[in-house]
């Protein structure tokens, strides 16, 4: 009778080990999911603002049409990626596509003075402090996450269990200083 006990306890801690373990994985996989979720929420923002901004600013500037041009090639890119490399890809496009605008309104002191453009350009400031708090709120997500995944015990977990690691949000490697050329 007393070995009966024992096996019993022994299978339910056993349980509880796998139970615990899994449980664990899961909940910070989900965090991850969520926390790049919203910074696909505040990518989507910027990529709705950015017409509005090319609008303003094609107003002043000769060149609009491939603007324009350039932004619906984007959006469809954006709406298109289903990938975490085909987001990032559009997200450096968009970068380097805002840096061409905002390159192209420094020429045109009437179009800073814009009141629209001005508020335009406010809320992509606040767009852009959103995104860089959900990127970083990601990549602490994805940090939590990838170390279960490493340390023991739950490692041979995630192993059975076939949990994968998760990607961190990158820039990429291009210097933030060079200069931006605009190509109209």
């Amino acid at each position: 009778m007393p070995y009966i006990i024992i096996v019993v306890i022994v299978v339910v801690l056993i349980s509880a080990l796998f139970i615990g373990n899994y449980n664990s994985l899961v909940k910070a996989r989900q965090r991850t999911m969520n926390a790049w979720s919203q910074v696909e929420v505040q990518l989507q923002k910027r990529f709705d603002l950015i017409p509005n901004i090319v609008e303003i600013v094609k107003g002043y500037a000769a060149h609009e049409s491939e603007v324009l041009k350039e932004v619906t090639n984007l959006r469809t890119s954006w709406g298109s990626a289903q990938t975490t490399a085909e987001k990032h890809s559009a997200n450096k496009k968009a970068d380097d596509l805002l840096k061409s605008i905002f390159a192209i309104a420094e020429n045109y002191p009437q179009l800073k003075a814009n009141g629209n453009f001005t508020l335009l350009q406010n809320q992509l400031s606040d767009i852009e402090r959103q995104l860089a708090f959900s990127r970083q709120f990601y990549n602490d997500a994805v940090t939590k996450y990838n170390t279960k995944l490493e340390v023991f015990p739950s490692n041979i977990f995630a192993l059975i269990y076939g949990f994968k690691t998760a990607e961190y949000y990158q820039l990429g490697n291009e210097k933030v200083k060079d200069i931006v050329n605009v190509k109209f």
